[in-house]
């Protein structure tokens, strides 16, 4: 009986847990009737360029994402410019941006919801239809740029959650 009693707990926690956890994602990215598929945590840096802005000074651009897709330690893909996420299954998504919510600090880029564009190959990422980048950290760039086709890599890490529409 003991058991069944915390079993019934752990359900109880579980879900509670999960609405939580959805219910912290800001509304600009919410992503309201689809599913998780799948969420990776991401190490990696945002790459950025000096370059001439519309108005002829010098600032950073963002230019690429580079990162590794981790699961329980282990990598599981990549990210890269598209911008791509790619699986060592050979399924891979790209995406545009459909809405976003800043960082938790200023140095913090901001959460996304991007709406996927293409697909590539069968297996995790097949079904996918949105992409939810939450819980960045760092990855903002600081500082002026002296030279113009200069690159600057900032660190950062982010969860990235895989949705498809439907459960």
């Amino acid at each position: 009986m003991r058991i069944c009693k915390s079993l019934m707990l752990c359900i109880i926690v579980a879900a509670f847990g999960a609405g939580r956890a959805s219910a912290e994602v800001p509304a600009a990215i919410a992503a309201p009737g689809e599913t998780a598929v799948a969420t990776f945590h991401a190490e990696g840096a945002q790459v950025y360029e000096c370059k001439a802005g519309n108005d002829g000074k010098l600032a950073w651009a963002f230019r690429e994402p580079i990162a590794t897709l981790l699961l329980d330690d282990k990598t599981v893909g990549r990210h890269y410019a598209g911008p791509t996420w790619e699986h060592v299954d050979g399924s891979a998504v790209t995406a545009k941006v459909a809405g976003n919510a800043p960082g938790k600090t200023a140095n913090d880029i901001p959460w996304l919801k991007l709406e996927v564009t293409g697909h590539r190959g069968s297996g995790t990422l097949s079904g996918v239809t949105t992409v939810q980048r939450i819980n960045t950290q760092w990855g903002v760039v600081t500082g002026s740029c002296e030279k113009a086709a200069t690159f600057r890599s900032v660190p950062y890490s982010a969860e990235y959650v895989f949705l498809r529409k439907g459960s």
